[in-house]
């Protein structure tokens, strides 16, 4: 059996946004004879980056310090899934409090995926995974703040080689203390809701 051929792995860099109590890490991709789709995607992660930071109450004072990085979580098969991870501290706060926003590219495209381009067009993907969430918060005894019912159409999300992995806002299932609530889940589970010849099959192997 012939192999498929994949594309090549983006090499990705950092640009930082620094101002006064503020420095982010901000993930930007180069590739080669794509210039569009690299340019769509260093627009998309610049954008997000900054909102994140908003988020903080950074400018809105003099009172905020920011700091922010980056995880990629997947880089492989013309697909690219980044976790953009940004803090901020105000004085006299109790905590400081954590964003994150996961990112995944067609790195052919540039074009970001959402969580319904995953699966076949009319499956109840968010039926099928809130269940797979259910079931873990069961099984790993987590203090959920109120009862889970479930998950959003566009809950954050971000890929590994094999794994869809869901998670949520801090205080938004979960007591502070317990961070940020991840939930992996299988590719392989998966099977019956993704879409054919989409981002999950372009994995499967």
């Amino acid at each position: 059996m012939e192999l498929a051929l994949h594309p090549a792995p983006v090499h990705v860099y950092s640009k930082v946004i620094r101002k006064p109590k503020l420095e982010v890490f901000v993930p930007q991709v180069e590739q080669a004879g794509a210039r569009e789709a690299t340019e769509r995607m260093n627009r998309t992660l610049h954008h997000h980056a900054v909102e994140l930071i908003k988020k903080t109450g950074y400018g809105e004072g003099d009172q905020t310090e920011v700091t922010g990085t980056y995880e990629v979580k997947l880089n492989e098969r013309g697909l690219l899934s980044i976790l953009l991870i940004v803090y901020g501290y105000t004085l006299g706060a109790a905590h400081g409090m954590t964003y994150q926003e996961g990112l995944t590219f067609d790195t052919n495209t540039g074009n970001l995926i959402t969580l319904k381009d995953l699966f076949k067009p009319g499956a109840s993907y968010v039926d099928e995974l809130s269940e797979q969430v259910a079931k873990q918060i069961k099984e790993r005894d987590l203090p959920v703040l109120e009862p889970f019912t479930k998950i959003k159409p566009d809950q954050p999300f971000y890929l590994t080689d094999k794994a869809l992995v869901l998670f949520f806002d801090l205080y938004e299932l979960l007591p502070y203390v317990y961070g940020f609530p991840y939930f992996p889940i299988s590719i392989y589970d998966l099977e019956s809701i993704k879409k054919e010849n989409g981002p999950i099959d372009t994995l499967w192997y």
